[in-house]
């Protein structure tokens, strides 16, 4: 069985995909499944569903969400036992699935290989495993799935890994000298998030080094400009430094390798659900 959370989410057999008809019982596995082989509490499930609001039918209702997906399961798992990859625990619920059939810990696999080449100097191995890793993340998480709290927060650090994942791959691919096979990918970048300095610093390395001097300019110039007028900021220090490397020329720019004053791509840590003991809804 496959699980999908990258996308719509669904458990997959074959060519028989399933996922729950009704929002709230999708709600519960997507839940679940981004959790996979770790323990759901019944309250964080509670919490996810109905907030700080839930009715007192709540712990009813959740059973029978999960009854619906463990018929789910009977119906494309006619040999297996459902309760045994849906697991009650005295304290929530555990989806067990093996690791490499869920896309979204194979994203994380090829993730990590990624940036512990990159780490390791070994830029071409870096760009292979995070170019891996963009492909099976090619599109929005939990996509079709309504988002309480603990879902909302998830997406959100995906998001972030995803754009971490992409500035580590171009700073690897601008290591090895390709600077004019990223310099439209840079530009898309870079105009979608009009702030992202990690993207801008790049985009201006990438335009000097193919000559475009002004250009790289003007790129600091638009950043700057942005981060001023929407956050009253002004770029970071190394965005500066490179900006007068590039007005002086500094011969140091032109070489591939580690860039003249670079901003270490982010590597978002895998996070595991944590609930408060602030809400009587959370363990």
């Amino acid at each position: 069985m496959d699980v999908e959370l990258l996308g719509h989410v669904a458990l997959r057999v074959g060519n028989d995909r399933r996922t729950p008809s009704a929002p709230k019982a999708r709600q519960v596995l997507a839940l679940l499944l981004v959790n996979a082989n770790r323990l759901v509490s019944t309250d964080a499930l509670i919490e996810e569903l109905w907030a700080e609001r839930p009715p007192r039918s709540a712990l009813s209702a959740l059973q029978t969400y999960v009854f619906q997906l463990r018929q789910m399961l009977g119906r494309i798992l006619p040999d297996a036992c459902p309760k045994d990859i849906l697991v009650t625990t005295p304290n929530g619920y555990e989806f067990r699935v093996a690791p490499d059939n869920v896309d979204l810990q194979r994203y994380e696999q090829h993730r990590i290989a990624g940036q512990q080449a990159f780490q390791a100097g070994d830029n071409s191995a870096a760009v292979e495993q995070l170019r891996a890793a963009l492909h099976i993340f090619a599109a929005p998480p939990l996509a079709d799935v309504r988002r309480g709290i603990h879902l909302e927060a998830e997406i959100v650090r995906l998001e972030e890994s995803r754009i971490g994942v992409q500035e580590t791959r171009i700073e690897a691919e601008l290591e090895l000298g390709r600077h004019h096979e990223v310099l439209s990918e840079l530009s898309g970048l870079a105009s979608q998030r009009p702030q992202h300095e990690g993207f801008h610093r790049q985009l201006m390395l990438a335009l000097y080094r193919c000559g475009r001097r002004p250009q790289a300019l003007r790129v600091f110039n638009q950043l700057r400009q942005s981060l001023v007028t929407e956050l009253g900021l002004e770029p970071s220090r190394e965005l500066q430094m490179l900006q007068q490397a590039i007005l002086s020329a500094d011969p140091r720019l032109d070489a591939a390798g580690r860039a003249l004053f670079p901003r270490a791509p982010r590597d978002p840590a895998p996070r595991r659900l944590q609930w408060s003991a602030a809400s009587p809804w959370k363990a």
